[in-house]
């Protein structure tokens, strides 16, 4: 056999092994740039928004940019092994990310890859981490409250399932400390937790999992990280995917809390990409989308209807201002997505009022929807006490030796009704503790007591209320309400305190 038979024999092998083989299009394209983070390729004419494309060794990104000759695409990784003339394909897959059960309990970075050495994670189904939000006839009004265990916030500021509520102010003034605690609250309840940890310093991240460990709220909570060290893709895809699981929660009739700690970093890791990819900057740099960066992502978090589950996914978005300039760009255009803001103020964190709850501009648009009818009873009253304090003492600060009597008194009352408001940090109350002790300071019990014992008288009168009338608790813990009787049962329990304790 020649030569030339030889090779047309191998041919026909070859051509019969192959026979019924599957073809495949891949659509393929080359890199003729790269560079801080951003490759350009030419030929991927088939590519969507959002697509994951694939570099050499496994290395994904994003194409985010589709320009008419070529596309500008983030890479989810390594920039530095990429280089100029290397195969780009084009996977047909928008970024997705593992949901479901499996995650309760797991750290993991945006793409659902694990990060706390506990192994591989086993899940089903994905989903995609963009998606439209709810429309209006699919939601109905927020009716049911999230218990934070923050007497000021549920008393004041409530927050409803489904709600989105705004946590603002400078840094170091308490912010991520307000939602750690509201997780930390969920514990024995049915609220599923998601803490999304966007451009945060790694040991911030860290010591947030411990307190979550060591409170036991991880038995409760997903924690999606994308930390300052990580690229600007993937903090830019943090919020997004932490949403993507809550809302499969919300839709299988569960009830979720998500946490954006913050969204000021999530926008920085945005106008950085904008920038790279050359889209146009506008007002303090940020690209003209930055309210749909943060509007599309705020407004998926809703309260279902039941004909559609009836699920729920509460968001507490964080923002972080720079010396009280509420008038900022992303702080405005957050404020103006939510339903209402948590002030926290840095003159009060300093002077020792913890939380540092600005309770004169801090708001929840909600409002009493999202009570329990025993905190509602307590804090009308109490509304209105703080409102009359701080208007008080506005005009008592220069001297209170002219005042009269009655103004004497409602500033005494409200300098208590503040030592009362004032709560350690990991140390989340449950509601019949707040409604039993706000009812006691409203209701002018504690107007005789030392403005430095009422910390103390706090503490001794919920440890006589579960020794002796422990009953008293439970009954508005099962009633939601006060009723008559547990009224009249709760005045005596309060006055035979009082007999207990002197100062």
């Amino acid at each position: 056999m020649t030569t030339r038979e030889r090779d047309i024999v191998s041919i026909i092998k070859e051509q019969i092994r192959q026979f019924g083989a599957t073809v495949s299009m891949v659509d393929v394209g080359t890199v003729i740039e790269v560079g801080d983070g951003v490759a350009r390729i030419q030929g991927l004419q088939g590519a969507k928004y959002n697509e994951l494309v694939e570099f050499p060794n496994g290395i994904m990104g994003l194409a985010l940019n589709l320009e008419e000759d070529c596309v500008a695409a983030v890479v989810l990784g390594d920039c530095s092994q990429i280089k100029e003339g290397d195969e780009v394909r084009s996977t047909g897959r928008v970024v997705e990310v593992p949901v479901g059960t499996e995650l309760i309990g797991r750290v993991i970075d945006p793409l659902g890859n694990p990060l706390d050495d506990l192994g591989p994670i086993k899940v089903t189904k994905t989903r995609p981490v963009e998606r439209v939000a709810p429309n209006v006839v699919m939601r109905q009004p927020v009716n049911t409250p999230v218990h934070t265990g923050i007497k000021i916030v549920d008393a004041l500021i409530p927050i409803g399932r489904g709600q989105r509520e705004l946590i603002i102010g400078d840094r170091s003034v308490g912010k991520s400390a307000i939602a750690i605690d509201t997780i930390i609250a969920q514990k024995g309840g049915d609220l599923i937790c998601i803490y999304v940890a966007i451009g945060q310093k790694t040991s911030k991240v860290a010591q947030v999992i411990d307190t979550f460990k060591r409170y036991g709220a991880m038995e409760h909570t997903v924690v999606v990280v994308a930390t300052a060290s990580d690229p600007a893709p993937l903090q830019y895809l943090a919020p997004y995917s932490g949403c993507a699981i809550g809302e499969e929660f919300m839709e299988q009739g569960k009830d979720a809390l998500i946490v954006y700690d913050d969204l000021t970093r999530h926008a920085w890791a945005y106008r950085q990409i904008s920038l790279i990819l050359r889209r146009p900057p506008g007002r303090e740099a940020y690209p003209g989308d930055v309210f749909y960066l943060h509007s599309r992502l705020l407004e998926r978090a809703a309260k279902l209807a039941p004909e559609y589950g009836g699920g729920s996914l509460t968001a507490l978005p964080i923002i972080e201002i720079q010396a009280g300039d509420l008038a900022a760009y992303i702080p405005t255009n957050v404020i103006s997505i939510t339903d209402g803001q948590i002030y926290l103020e840095t003159d009060l964190f300093n002077a020792g009022i913890r939380p540092a709850l600005n309770a004169g501009l801090s708001v929840s648009r909600v409002g009493g929807n999202a009570q329990t009818r025993a905190m509602r009873q307590v804090a009308g009253r109490l509304r209105l006490e703080m409102a009359q304090y701080r208007e008080l003492a506005t005009f008592a600060q220069f001297g209170t030796a002219d005042l009269d009597k009655a103004t004497r008194a409602q500033l005494e009352r409200g300098q208590r009704i503040t030592e009362v408001l004032k709560q350690p940090q990991y140390a989340p109350m449950p509601l019949e503790k707040e409604v039993t002790i706000l009812y006691a300071v409203v209701n002018g019990y504690l107007d005789d007591v030392p403005v430095d014992k009422i910390a103390a008288f706090e503490q001794n009168f919920h440890q006589f209320m579960e020794t002796n009338h422990p009953e008293i608790g439970k009954r508005i813990a099962t009633d939601k309400e006060i009723k008559p009787e547990t009224e009249e049962a709760l005045k005596k329990a309060i006055e035979e305190f009082k007999k207990t304790v002197s100062y």
